[in-house]
């Protein structure tokens, strides 16, 4: 049985599952890819106990340096820097944030795409009105990571940050890797693409609703000619609520106080964060 070495933490629509794509690909690391959305033990089951947890980690070869998790709602869930604390005080813990205007509405759009909102955006993505609190509250990042500073020594806490990921791939993943223990990571030349599942083609709501409860049943026929067919008839791509200018900048001011005092924590320049012009919201 493994105790876990580092733990990604978020944020949700972050690029962490980018992170874990690319970690895997290092011999020496192992990440558990089932569940592929976490474990998310220590936010949504820390009732199953320490046993259920490390089971995620059975069977690792001993010849795997490095073992991790990622579960991107630890971020913003404020019992986890505690319960990571008491079970794993060693870890090395990884948080990649995003613009949070960007990040709240690409979580939105995970969300209107799984039937789970609506089309009123505005209401959404209204501080004082949306029905989907972690949509605003995950992008409160110096609330977050000062709980965390409040357990965790700062070098044991790597913040990276997505934007910077997307201009320079290999070196945030080079960071990453030192952190993790990695003294000389594979960099893959595609490196820098990244699917959009926002912009893929998906079968309507309603048939995707009808058909959940046959998954098991459909799942041996999803890569033959004939189903790959029919689904092409009926796949088309979202049409996604805009975010709009005046939307953006209300948000922008919304997490101002909050990337301003996030920028002096890190000692770094987050200006871009509080610009109302990016169309950054893959």
């Amino acid at each position: 049985m493994r105790y876990p070495d580092f733990i990604i933490i978020g944020a949700t629509k972050g690029g962490t599952s980018w992170i874990v794509a690319n970690l895997q690909l290092q011999e020496d690391v192992s990440i558990p890819m089932q569940p592929s959305a976490g474990v998310h033990y220590f936010s949504r089951n820390f009732e199953r106990g320490t046993d259920w947890y490390l089971k995620h980690f059975s069977g690792i070869s001993d010849e795997i340096r490095f073992v991790g998790e990622k579960s991107a709602s630890y971020l913003p869930h404020p019992d986890v820097p505690a319960r990571l604390k008491e079970l794993l005080p060693h870890a090395r813990l990884i948080a990649q944030l995003r613009n949070p205007v960007d990040r709240a509405y690409s979580d939105y759009c995970m969300h209107f795409r799984r039937g789970q909102a609506s089309g009123d955006i505005e209401r959404y993505l209204d501080p004082d009105r949306t029905p989907i609190p972690r949509l605003l509250n995950d992008g409160r990042y110096h609330t977050h990571l000062t709980r965390y500073l409040d357990f965790f020594p700062p070098d044991q806490v790597l913040v990276t940050i997505y934007e910077e990921m997307e201009r320079d791939p290999a070196g945030v993943l080079r960071s990453i890797s030192r952190h993790v223990g990695v003294d000389d990571p594979v960099i893959p030349q595609d490196i820098g693409k990244r699917a959009k599942a926002r912009d893929t083609a998906m079968l309507p709501l309603g048939v995707r609703r009808l058909l959940g409860p046959m998954k098991g049943v459909v799942a041996p026929f999803r890569h033959t000619s004939a189903f790959k067919s029919a689904r092409a008839l009926l796949a088309k791509p979202n049409r996604y609520p805009p975010l709009t200018e005046p939307i953006r900048a209300r948000l922008a001011a919304y997490f101002q106080p909050e990337t301003e005092r996030l920028a002096r924590l890190l000692g770094r320049d987050l200006d871009e964060w509080r610009r109302v012009d990016s169309s950054n919201a893959a």
